[in-house]
């Protein structure tokens, strides 16, 4: 929120604004700020509070308005000045957004003195929360599964759900499951096809036929005898069906109504009775209602008219479905249900009389109900669940008609109307009068029967560095240990170590990717600090939570200005886990004692070092620890020592030369072990993975190219640079060659620390930059790297700058010694790989071929 010169002004010194405010906005009275009281905001107001607060409580009031039950809300200063950060709660993301539009508009009105139509606003929002919220049904199962522990997803914008994650999904729209074909759902809607395949299993249903014309909708009627009911053959919600219709004149009308939804039109005889609707879940009937048409009750002063409107004022109506009740409407169904009683719109009833607006008993058409759940016959409830079962459908609403609910249909001579798919199961749950019936939890108990599995291991992992090589490396373990993995990281999306999607993938779409895979059966997720602040997480809740380290990236970016920023957003990685799960902490990590306060599961502690304090206390306390001891990985829990690996036996340690890679092997012992795998599988493949391009691709990758070697990394920050100039002091080689470059959004003086690193590590440095500049100009980045080789001492003419990445590799392998170790810090991996590949052909090529590759590597 961009203030223009108001940060420093209080409302209060504005004219009328708190006044205005207040009288548009009177459930501000209600906030209780930080005062902890209601009123407690309207005592801020008063004493001078400034236009930041108030946009992020009006924007949580517009929202309660709207009819959601929000609360949450902080206004802090942002990096511009005269800028804020407004955080606020949302349980509908487009209502939520929009609320924020409105009240911008409505803070600066007030600024201004211009009128603001807030009724309009509101209903705005709540007609958004309509077109966009979910349907009462699909709220009611996914509100059953949330207290299941069951996580969701919302597919689209509509009423699909996934329920649950990876090969234990279970999705539905409204209640509808996915055990629902739909062959099933089109027999449901067909009438005709209904009632005679329950017929023929003999089943009552209503005797009738189908017309396509008027005259043999009349013909029906006549052989039929009056009362009869015309409805379309594949309606739905009660549209287009007349009852009671007792003369030609009525018959023909309703003919008009059915006939503009279907062409084929029913005409069958009028069944005696009352409408129940029997939900049947699972092969068991889980609830009954018995459904009441709309209707107004007189009291001698209103017209018919009036007292609509009057019943459309209850609270407990909305305009859809987003309330127990929907409100009346008026429209030609309602006009002939009151013709057909020789009364019209203006009619006075008088006191107590009871005049029905409407013929069908639907909820969505204004009609009530009433709980008969405890009242059903048990040979009516065979009958509804045999019904079902003929449709072909696991959950259906039964629509039967008879005089007694409590007796047989046999002896009422009631029948069995219309077998429906996706019932509705508000009136279930919000019942009129009588009991409320916990249909979405039948429907949810169907779905995954007690004890069932309803959600996938999920292993989140984020940190500054090495968060993919232990993703990969986990990764691969638990393929080795018969899983299917789904795999999201920085070079891909990786399903059973088959990739379906390149690129960096590492937010919460990504995750989505894996977790709606049906094949997968456990999930490793890569989660970086973009992803979060954007967006959050992409699952709800992990089983084991790694952070690799904390260190010194990514800072002056999205508000994280300190370590202490940083480790806050990544700490949501370890709060996000399950109570028995595990949260896996660097122990080594200066940022790890302020993260693990923030944890409420258990926690495995890792570290290069066996006299490390943190891991002593940690295993005094009979909790697990993973670390070196005499070179070898040792895992300790509950006093006692469980040898894992030799660190020179892991080949991506290079015989225990990569300290960074010791430390992710040790992050991943400690996720595999949490997850309960064999420890002979952690040591296979441990011992089967490789710093290559099949393994770890881009990550401490060496390549021979004649007589020199080339060494591709990602590493971009401090801390990458150290630990790969660490590692190559070890390498053996004549003269070290680095081609440098940082992203271009990284702070200067961090560009300065890696270009001051590179002058104690190499030889010879060309310095290079991303194509995406984030932000900076042409050789921006290039100058602060140059000024941190100069200030160390390196030599100028022992730098090139070639801002080309491809270019720069080029230049460096054509100017190679023998003996030389050239390292690339790349962007873009495939090209630098493809420019490998054309250096070595050109190596090993003839005369004549060497000339036409040079040509190549030219253009």
């Amino acid at each position: 929120m961009d203030l223009e010169g108001y940060s420093d002004i209080p409302t209060r010194d504005i004219e009328k604004f708190n006044q205005t405010l207040v009288e548009l906005l009177p459930g501000l009275a209600n906030h209780h700020c930080s005062r902890g009281h209601a009123g407690g905001f309207l005592e801020r107001l008063g004493e001078g509070t400034y236009l930041s607060h108030v946009l992020e409580h009006v924007v949580i009031e517009l929202q309660n308005a709207a009819g959601y039950d929000v609360w949450f809300g902080k206004a802090r200063r942002a990096e511009q000045e005269d800028s804020y950060y407004v955080i606020y709660e949302y349980l509908n993301e487009d209502v939520g957004l929009e609320a924020a539009r409105v009240g911008l508009d409505l803070v600066n009105g007030l600024i201004a003195g211009h009128a603001v139509d807030i009724k309009a606003e509101i209903a705005h929002l709540k007609e958004i929360g309509r077109e966009t919220g979910l349907g009462p049904s699909t709220l009611a199962i996914v509100e059953e599964a949330k207290l299941r522990g069951i996580p969701y997803m919302r597919i689209g914008s509509g009423s699909i759900i996934q329920l649950g994650y990876g090969r234990y999904q279970k999705r539905i729209e409204a209640t509808i499951t996915e055990n629902t074909s739909c062959i099933s759902v089109d027999i449901s809607c067909d009438k005709v096809i209904t009632k005679e395949l329950l017929s023929e299993a003999g089943i009552p249903v209503p005797e009738g036929g189908v017309a396509y014309c008027r005259e043999s909708a009349l013909a029906l009627a006549h052989d039929l005898g009056y009362p009869v009911v015309v409805k379309p053959h594949n309606g739905n919600q009660g549209r287009g069906v007349t009852l009671n219709i007792s003369s030609d004149g009525e018959l023909l009308k309703a003919y008009e109504l059915a006939s503009a939804i279907s062409p084929r039109v029913i005409v069958e005889r009028q069944i005696k009775g009352s409408n129940f609707r029997v939900l049947v879940v699972g092969g068991s009937v889980a609830a009954v209602s018995e459904r009441f048409p709309a209707a107004v009750e007189g009291d001698g002063i209103h017209t018919v008219k009036e007292l609509i409107d009057i019943e459309n004022l209850n609270p407990q109506r909305g305009e859809g479905h987003e309330m127990p009740l929907t409100k009346i409407k008026v429209d030609s169904h309602a006009l002939l249900a009151l013709e057909r009683q020789g009364i019209g719109l203006d009619y006075i009833p008088a006191k107590g009389e009871r005049v029905t607006v409407r013929e069908n008993c639907n909820i969505s058409t204004g009609g009530t109900a009433v709980d008969r759940t405890d009242r059903i016959h048990p040979q009516v409830s065979m009958m509804a669940v045999r019904a079902a079962g003929i449709i072909g459908l696991d959950v259906a609403g039964v629509d039967i008609t008879t005089t007694d609910i409590s007796r047989p249909l046999t002896s009422t001579g009631g029948a069995i109307i219309e077998v429906n798919a996706a019932p509705g199961i508000r009136m279930h749950h919000f019942p009129s009068r009588g009991k409320a019936r916990n249909a979405a939890r039948c429907i949810v108990d169907m779905l995954f029967p007690n004890g069932s599995k309803y959600s996938i291991p999920i292993v989140s992992i984020t940190g500054t560095n090495g968060k993919t090589t232990t993703a990969r490396m986990l990764s691969s373990i638990l393929a080795i240990s018969g899983y299917n993995v789904g795999l999201t990281t920085t070079g891909g999306v990786y399903i059973n170590q088959k990739c379906v999607l390149d690129g960096d993938t590492t937010g919460p779409s990504s995750a989505r990717t894996v977790l709606t895979d049906r094949t997968v059966d456990i999930a490793v997720l890569e989660t970086a600090r973009g992803g979060i602040v954007r967006s959050g997480l992409g699952y709800d809740l992990a089983d084991v939570g790694i952070i690799t380290n904390i260190t010194n990236d990514h800072l002056g970016i999205d508000g994280i200005e300190t370590l202490s920023d940083l480790a806050y957003v990544k700490s949501l990685v370890v709060e996000a886990v399950k109570y028995n799960g595990y949260a896996v902490l660097n122990a080594d990590d200066a940022m790890t004692a302020e993260i693990s306060g923030r944890v409420r599961c258990n926690i495995i502690y890792f570290s290069q070092r066996e006299d490390n304090m943190l891991v002593i206390k940690h295993i005094n306390n009979g909790r697990t620890a993973v670390f070196v001891k005499d070179g070898t990985i040792v895992i300790a829990k509950n006093g006692k020592y469980y040898p894992v690996i030799a660190v020179d036996e892991v080949p991506c340690t290079m015989g225990g030369r990569l300290k960074h890679n010791i430390e992710n092997t040790l992050a991943v012992v400690c996720g595999a072990y949490a997850l309960n795998i064999p420890i002979g599988d952690i040591v296979t493949g441990l011992k089967a993975f490789y710093n290559d391009q099949q393994n770890n691709p881009g990550r401490f990758n060496i390549y021979s190219v004649g007589s020199f070697r080339v060494l591709v990394d990602y590493g971009h920050n401090p801390a990458g640079y150290r630990a790969v100039g660490e590692a190559l002091s070890g390498m053996g080689a004549e003269r070290l060659v680095g081609i440098i470059g940082v992203p271009g959004d990284r702070l200067a003086r961090d560009m300065i620390e890696v270009g001051g690193i590179c002058a104690g590590i190499f030889d010879k440095v060309y310095i290079k930059e991303d194509k995406d500049l984030r932000g900076r100009e042409p050789g921006e980045t290039a100058g602060y790297l140059m000024e941190g080789l100069l200030r160390e001492g390196f030599p100028r003419e022992n730098v090139e700058v070639e801002l080309d990445e491809t270019k720069a590799l080029w230049k460096a392998m054509k100017s190679a010694r023998p003996g030389d170790l050239i390292a690339i810090f790349y962007e873009n991996l495939q090209p630098v790989l493809d420019t490998i590949e054309r250096a070595s052909a050109l190596m090993q090529a003839k005369p004549r071929q060497r000339e036409v590759l040079q040509k190549s590597a030219g253009k």
